[in-house]
């Protein structure tokens, strides 16, 4: 097991310390995110479940979504870091994933694994993303 470079260790505990503000009464799964932006900014996110399941929001988009509204539809995350409170190994759904894909192929995730810590670009993670295909929305015949 690889020991993870010091800023990757710092985002893991950034994203450990979110998932304590994390809104899990259903499953009590305390996810938390760290992200960091292009221009070294960072966001942080937690899980926020609801009854109806549907509705929940994972801590990775509620951070991706989080820098969007907060520094507008150009912030490029260049680092995401997602960790459960109880340091017990997680890696982002397919939903977040996707989400991931949309703002920067090339973005390194950092997460526990059985394995220890590692980091994989979301590219990595989901290597047959949906691509909306160019033209698709076009109405022009």
């Amino acid at each position: 097991m690889a020991s993870p470079n010091a800023r990757a260790q710092q985002l893991l505990d950034d994203a450990t310390k979110a998932a304590g503000h994390a809104y899990a009464p259903y499953s009590n799964y305390h996810v938390g995110a760290a992200l960091v932006t292009a221009d070294d900014r960072l966001v942080t996110g937690c899980n926020v479940e609801n009854s109806s399941y549907g509705l929940t929001m994972c801590a990775e988009r509620n951070a991706i979504f989080r820098a969007v509204a907060e520094f507008g539809k150009d912030v490029r995350p260049v680092v995401l870091a997602v960790a459960l409170e109880s340091g017990v190994p997680i890696s982002p759904c397919g939903a977040c994933r996707q989400v991931m894909l949309e703002f920067n192929p090339d973005m390194v995730v950092v997460f526990r694994s059985p394995a220890g810590v590692e980091e994989r670009s979301a590219r990595d993670l989901l290597p047959d993303a949906f691509v909306f295909p160019k033209g698709a929305g076009d109405d022009a015949e």
